[in-house]
């Protein structure tokens, strides 16, 4: 009841710039961690779905892995663990060399961990596809790679665009626990003004804000990219 509330604080220096250096660092993790596991992703739900016993086994041993230990978990151990285990030139460089270890451990643990995810949405958007579409592919001289390129993929990653759109903001999202690292990153920023000001609500609603702005974005876009890449006639496309 005795709060005093300062929103000014959001707006002074150096509170204003931690805000902004703390969303840009968000948003450049977030980036990076996508780009990972939209690659990384998209290469296993294909092993997923490929004839190959040994290709679809190791695709799905890497599923079941990273999609079941917690991030907090794969975080530290890609921090604490996996440089023990280098080579003593990598794990020198890892240590003391690489610029910004914390930034980018979290982006490969991110993106990584989301390319589980990924692959799942892959690999189910390429299996609701008739087989009589691969088969004609395959009949007219495609090879399997040009049937995945111009036929499959094509039409699985316009099926999945909604799964996918949810994936990107699970990345955004998850990238707060890059703090526990390190990171300043926009949670990490919040709380960082709120030890110096004791101040919570409002570098936290500052934070909730620019979260929000950017979930909006993101889902707006998505539907502009839903609704112009759909395929006519399909239930998605709003077809009877």
């Amino acid at each position: 009841m005795n709060y005093t509330w300062d929103w000014g604080l959001l707006f002074r220096e150096p509170f204003a710039g931690w805000i902004i250096s703390g969303f840009i660092t968000t948003c450049l993790l977030a980036t990076y961690a996508w780009i990972i596991a939209f690659t990384f992703g998209s290469v296993i739900g294909v092993m997923r779905t490929l004839d190959n016993k040994v290709l679809r086994t190791t695709g799905t041993i890497y599923v079941e892995i990273f999609r079941n230990i917690p991030l907090l978990a794969q975080l530290f151990l890609w921090y604490f663990v996996i440089p023990e285990l280098l080579p003593s030139g990598a794990q020198h460089y890892v240590k003391r060399e690489m610029p910004s270890p914390q930034f980018w451990t979290s982006v490969v643990a991110l993106g990584l961990y989301t390319a589980a995810r990924v692959a799942e949405q892959v690999r189910s958007g390429i299996q609701s596809i008739p087989q009589g579409q691969r088969s004609a592919a395959l009949a007219m001289g495609f090879t399997p790679a040009q049937t995945y390129r111009y036929v499959l993929l094509p039409v699985g990653y316009r099926t999945v665009i909604p799964s996918l759109t949810n994936d990107f903001l699970g990345v955004f999202k998850n990238s707060s626990l890059a703090l526990t690292l390190g990171v300043m990153e926009l949670t990490a920023a919040a709380r960082q003004i709120e030890e110096y000001t004791f101040q919570s609500f409002e570098p936290f609603a500052a934070a909730t804000v620019l979260y929000s702005c950017v979930t909006l974005c993101v889902i707006l876009l998505m539907r502009i990219i839903e609704r112009r890449s759909r395929i006519v006639g399909t239930a998605s496309a709003g077809g009877r």
